[in-house]
């Protein structure tokens, strides 16, 4: 018996977690539309310019100001200003 509600219990936490999980990642979806991406271009060029082209320093700058970046884009980002 004991069992069995051990397992309802751990099911309900990952159906828990899979709901929180999306909703977090539509959250983050719905903050990069609202984000402006020549802005994002703009703080690079900025942050490219004061570390005189150190991309790590830049990128990092990127991340911190725009969290909702993935160093993904934010390294397709440079590459763009490149």
């Amino acid at each position: 018996m004991s069992t069995i509600i051990i397992w309802v219990i751990g099911a309900g936490l990952l159906l828990m977690n899979i709901a929180l999980r999306t909703e977090v990642l539509q959250l983050k979806a719905h903050l990069k539309a609202l984000r402006n991406p020549k802005e994002q271009m703009d703080y690079l060029r900025q942050q490219a310019k004061l570390s005189q082209n150190n991309k790590m320093a830049s990128i990092k700058a990127l991340r911190k100001q725009y969290p909702e970046l993935s160093l993904i884009e934010a390294n397709k980002l440079w590459q763009q200003i490149q």
